[in-house]
């Protein structure tokens, strides 16, 4: 009951990137940049076994970025050509790769990283890989008519990859979708359909993230543009609990996202943030602990998962371990009184 698990991404050391960037460049080449990977995951899982977390994840250590990491290797993109493009409907623009033929992955992509993680802990594990709607707000098109079409290419992609995942003993997939919280009549009319295609034949369980953004600057300015109350995710939760997906992970702690809202996921698993990613301050665990309280008044304990709010790769090394802490003792705060 009230078993934690992070997000997603964590912090990459300084021994293997750029440290506190989102696409940071890696420091080591070669066979020392892939021990310092396997080196960075190791410690990340040990770092999460240490303070209690239930649900463990390598913290994307073997990746550049979460969308760019998936997609190195697929086959139809020219990293050459690099188009400029706003993420996100133009909250921050990128020079991002561009999609200039069919698409297709020859061979899995992250299949050696969940083997190295698997092999290292004896605790379920959560592996994540980008979805469908938010690797197209992320990549050019210059080969599909539209962008519904380039996501279900994606999402036979995905699909393969998350077969191999599962086969390898990985307990939960989830899809990272915070392009969900964008464009929100596309994921009624096709991106819950892409999520669909990309589980089809799975037996692990499967979840859907959902958040306002990493805690980079121009994420932070698009919030102060919400109002006072954020509630994109009441467009889109009663076609995300109508759908095949086990679990629904949300952002709360420190928003402005009204916890009423839940109850609109009655049929699902929620992964609630109860830590913030911005790195200003570290939530006590009694900051936590009254974060899951509050989240208790709308979901049953059997089916709330306290995690992060978002991804914390762009966080310090150190800010990142302590919010894990604190996660893991608020939360054992509330069992006791359960």
């Amino acid at each position: 009951m009230l078993e934690t698990t992070t997000v997603g991404s964590l912090p990459k050391p300084e021994y293997l990137a750029e440290t506190e960037k989102l696409w940071p460049a890696w420091r080591p080449s070669g066979e020392k940049l892939a021990q310092a990977k396997d080196r960075a995951a190791a410690e990340w899982l040990r770092h999460q076994e240490e303070a209690g977390i239930d649900i463990l994840t390598a913290g994307e250590q073997h990746r550049i970025h979460f969308v760019h990491g998936f997609l190195e290797n697929i086959q139809g993109i020219d990293w050459e050509k690099k188009t400029p493009m706003g993420i996100r409907d133009n909250r921050y623009t990128v020079d991002v790769p561009t999609v200039t033929g069919p698409v297709s992955s020859p061979q899995p992509v992250h299949l050696e990283e969940a083997q190295f993680t698997r092999a290292r802990t004896d605790r379920r594990l959560k592996f994540t890989l980008p979805g469908p709607m938010t690797i197209c707000d992320t990549i050019a098109n210059a080969h599909y008519t539209t962008r519904a079409d380039m996501a279900m290419a994606f999402a036979d992609i995905l699909n393969n990859e998350a077969r191999k995942l599962e086969a390898a003993g990985i307990d939960l997939i989830q899809f990272d979708e915070p392009a969900f919280n964008v464009f929100m009549e596309d994921v009624k009319e096709w991106g819950i359909d892409a999520l669909h295609r990309a589980i089809e034949g799975l037996s692990c369980l499967t979840a859907v993230h959902i958040c306002y953004g990493y805690g980079i600057e121009e994420n932070l300015r698009w919030k102060d543009t919400l109002g006072s109350e954020w509630r994109q995710y009441e467009e889109i939760f009663p076609a995300l609990n109508d759908s095949r997906l086990d679990q629904v992970s949300l952002e709360c702690a420190d928003s402005r996202v009204p916890l009423s809202l839940m109850g609109l996921l009655k049929d699902k698993g929620l992964m609630v943030g109860v830590v913030a990613v911005t790195r200003e301050r570290v939530e006590s665990p009694d900051e936590v602990a009254a974060t899951i309280r509050a989240a208790l008044a709308y979901v049953d304990a059997e089916r709330l998962y306290p995690c992060t709010n978002c991804g914390m790769a762009p966080l310090p090394y150190d800010v990142a371990l302590a919010k894990i802490r604190s996660l893991a003792a608020g939360t054992n705060l509330v069992r006791k009184t359960l």
